[in-house]
């Protein structure tokens, strides 16, 4: 026999099966301790319904609202959070050892508006054939991009070799 479906969010009226509660009516007042059914037979004399709002609590406290209002609460919620929440993405930018000054710039401008953007930057630098012979002239390009940047940014990732390429990672501060 399969299991029965599990419900999310608090329990409501006939679903609270403890012997006590402690009872919030409509207007936000404490009612003090009663039986869980005297506190069900005030919530719908009002007309609305009897909602768990702290199950762990001795005795679990019970209040009385409208259910359906209470959802569409949380919903609006979930939703302006979910709004408000900024999703950090890694942008790449690629340079190489002998970059040209007018594209490094141009590199550069990217970069700051990334950072800007709330966004990590994730700096590759590839070595090609012999250029391998002189990572030093790597680490000097990764040097000056960590230098320029460093007001904006903090460096998550040191420079650290990956076979032929040169990986540094920077975020906004």
């Amino acid at each position: 026999m399969p299991a029965p479906p599990t419900r999310d969010g608090p329990r409501v009226n006939e679903e609270i099966r403890v012997p006590q509660v402690r009872l919030i009516d409509q207007d936000g007042e404490m009612q003090g301790v009663m039986t869980a059914r005297d506190a069900l037979l005030r919530a719908f004399s009002v007309g609305l319904d009897l909602l768990e709002i702290s199950p762990n609590a001795e005795p679990p406290v019970v209040k009385i609202l409208d259910y359906g209002k209470y959802k569409y609460e949380q919903q609006k919620k979930k939703n302006e959070a979910k709004k408000k929440q900024k999703v950090i993405e890694i942008k790449e930018i690629k340079v190489r050892p002998n970059i040209d000054e007018n594209d490094y710039q141009v590199k550069l401008r990217a970069m700051k508006t990334f950072i800007e953007e709330g966004d990590k930057v994730k700096v590759t630098l590839r070595f090609r054939g012999r250029e391998m012979a002189h990572q030093d002239i790597g680490i000097k390009v990764l040097e000056r991009i960590r230098a320029d940047m460093d007001g904006a940014t903090k460096v998550e990732q040191m420079p650290r070799m990956e076979n032929r390429q040169m990986i540094m990672v920077l975020t906004p501060r």
